[in-house]
């Protein structure tokens, strides 16, 4: 079983698919310029929900101190995603004022992308492997673009890691099969519009890989 996590929920509905189709996280994100993006005061309420459900995951790109206090605070997350350009010492003032786990996202298009991991296996509780956005793009991630998955297989890290990027409904268990994923993360392929979460979609991908 490849476990899943459900990213960009801003509606009650969605997420209680996500949960009861047995998404193992839940993402909410923190960025002005998602069509996602949710205050720390709006996601508390909809994500205490999941709470001991699946873990709860803030999605950030390079966020200030005091949005990461507003997280910590608001949310209580489980993990704090890390989604901009951050250093292992962004990430571990990050942890210290939100009290969360750092998941740290690294962009892939080229095998010599991976080198960057080595750098956070000691410093991040996971990994995520997302494809670099196409250029001119305002945002790092959720935009439907992927990378060959071939290029993770047979790689191990010292803890459980995410493939992400262009993964839908379709083509999930077949991008776990061939990266040898332990963890799925997906946004916009579960969606029918930008920022749209669509039930069937959730559940259709957490079946496929269940």
């Amino acid at each position: 079983m490849t476990r899943v996590k459900i990213c960009g929920l801003t509606t009650a509905y969605a997420l209680d698919v996500a949960l009861d189709h047995g998404a193992a996280f839940v993402g909410a994100v923190f960025f002005a310029r998602s069509p996602r993006n949710l205050s720390p005061e709006d996601a508390r309420p909809l994500f205490e929900r999941a709470r001991g459900r699946a873990a709860i995951v803030a999605v950030t790109v390079d966020a200030a101190d005091d949005v990461l206090d507003r997280i910590g605070a608001h949310l209580r997350p489980d993990f704090v995603q890390l989604h901009g350009r951050e250093t292992v010492a962004r990430a571990a003032e990050v942890r210290r004022l939100t009290g969360a786990g750092i998941i740290k996202v690294l962009p892939v298009s080229t095998p010599a992308d991976l080198d960057g991991a080595a750098e956070w296996e000691d410093r991040a509780d996971h990994l995520m492997f997302d494809a670099r956005p196409p250029e001119g793009s305002d945002l790092p991630g959720g935009v439907g673009a992927s990378f060959e998955w071939a290029m993770m297989r047979g790689r191990t890290f010292r803890h459980d890691w995410f493939l992400a990027g262009g993964l839908t409904p379709q083509n999930a268990a077949k991008a776990a099969a061939i990266s040898g994923a332990p963890l799925l993360d997906v946004s916009s392929g579960v969606e029918s519009a930008p920022g749209v979460k669509d039930p069937a979609r959730i559940a259709a991908f957490l079946k496929a890989v269940a």
